[in-house]
């Protein structure tokens, strides 16, 4: 089993997305946490509105600083910063490189702010279908 940590900025929506997807589709080979760099301390409703239409399990998920996973005991195998911000924090105080990844994943967010409840599930399945691909090819060259 391997860790994955995914990180962005406000950890409210994407890397929230992808801790889901791993957890509940790819729990059999990986545990996926999520954090920020300058976490909003919220997860965003939308996304979890979405993610529970899907019949995923919501219960651990919480908006938190990546701080915590530095020091932590959890080795973790693979750090996949989801957005430029976070890639830029992140890589300077990681301690080890070569356990980062870097996606530039696009911020959801100002697109929500002014969208109606349809277009808002739009974005937010465009994100998770960005993310669940990626997610995919990574497991792929796992195998």
């Amino acid at each position: 089993m391997k860790n994955i940590l995914f990180v962005c900025t406000g950890n409210s929506h994407r890397s929230i997305i992808a801790e889901s997807i791993i957890n509940n589709n790819h729990s059999d080979k990986f545990k996926a946490y999520s954090a920020g760099s300058n976490p909003s301390g919220t997860v965003d409703k939308d996304v979890l509105k979405f993610l529970e239409e899907k019949n995923y399990d919501l219960k651990s998920l919480s908006s938190k600083n990546f701080d915590i996973f530095i020091n932590s005991k959890i080795k973790m195998d693979y750090v996949i910063t989801v957005c430029n911000s976070a890639n830029n924090e992140v890589c300077p105080i990681w301690p080890r490189k070569d356990q980062i990844i870097h996606w530039d994943i696009e911020d959801p967010m100002t697109k929500l702010l002014n969208s109606n409840d349809e277009e808002k599930k739009i974005i937010i399945s465009n994100t998770f279908n960005v993310i669940n691909e990626k997610i995919i090819n990574l497991i792929k060259n796992e195998e």
